[in-house]
């Protein structure tokens, strides 16, 4: 799989809005999530796009943005996390959506870690996961169990990503993350460019690209995004050549 060159000139842009998912996009994918690799590169490229895109880079990611903070550091981007349940802008405030009841997700994904050593629950604002990385056969099982919890809960929405199961609230998404971000200061008036690896990055792809932005997939697999990077690294190194661009005309005013 080769890398779409017209998702690295779209990175480069000097006028777009650039969000970024996280996990398989800014860092490569860990067994866990604590064990990730934050790369001195990576957060000097970040750094140099703040200033020359003018504060319209912002990371939109499954995590919270606390944990976004602390690996990020000592960066603070303006963020979305959990899916957009809470969100960053460039004011510096963080705006938190009401959570919906989680206590039936809750018990049932304990239920089963209990029962089973490679599974484990990961608790968010807003949101539930459940990881079976280190037990890939159980798989359907916890597909199984989690539909089973929200049946009769409309307002909460089963996400499958690579080797988790998440519940998290419906209605809100990276999309609307990413929608409220354009709504604000400095993004808004500009191009959405989104770059995302995983199913959870589908929602911001369509948005982006119903209002005339951008989606970048990174990796493999199926993607409504009409552009693609082959891997993590690629994105890195594509940030990185973007990052070191002289800045030229308008941008230089």
């Amino acid at each position: 799989m080769s890398t779409d060159t017209a998702a690295l000139d779209l990175l480069a842009a000097p006028d777009c809005a650039l969000f970024l998912d996280f996990d398989g996009t800014l860092v490569d994918i860990a067994a866990r999530p604590d064990q990730v690799v934050v790369l001195p590169e990576m957060l000097a490229a970040l750094a140099a796009l703040q200033t020359r895109l003018e504060g319209r880079v912002a990371v939109v990611s499954g995590r919270p943005v606390a944990e976004l903070d602390a690996l990020l550091a000592p960066l603070r981007l303006p963020a979305a996390g959990v899916h957009g349940m809470e969100r960053r802008g460039a004011d510096g405030v963080l705006r938190r959506l009401p959570p919906p009841d989680f206590d039936a997700v809750r018990k049932a994904a304990q239920a089963l870690a209990a029962r089973h050593s490679g599974l484990w629950v990961e608790e968010k604002y807003g949101a539930l996961a459940l990881h079976y990385r280190q037990a890939p056969e159980l798989q359907e099982v916890c597909r199984a169990a989690l539909h089973e919890a929200i049946r009769y809960s409309p307002e909460l929405l089963l996400m499958e990503g690579k080797m988790i199961i998440e519940v998290k609230a419906a209605g809100i998404g990276k999309g609307t993350a990413i929608r409220d971000f354009l709504a604000e200061a400095p993004f808004a008036g500009h191009r959405a460019v989104f770059a995302g690896d995983d199913t959870t990055d589908e929602a911001g792809f369509d948005y982006v690209q119903g209002i005339g932005g951008a989606g970048i997939k990174v990796g493999a697999g199926p993607s409504v995004a009409q552009h693609r990077i082959a891997s993590a690294q690629d994105l890195r190194a594509a940030l990185a050549r973007a990052a070191a661009m002289p800045v030229t005309g308008k941008e230089a005013t």
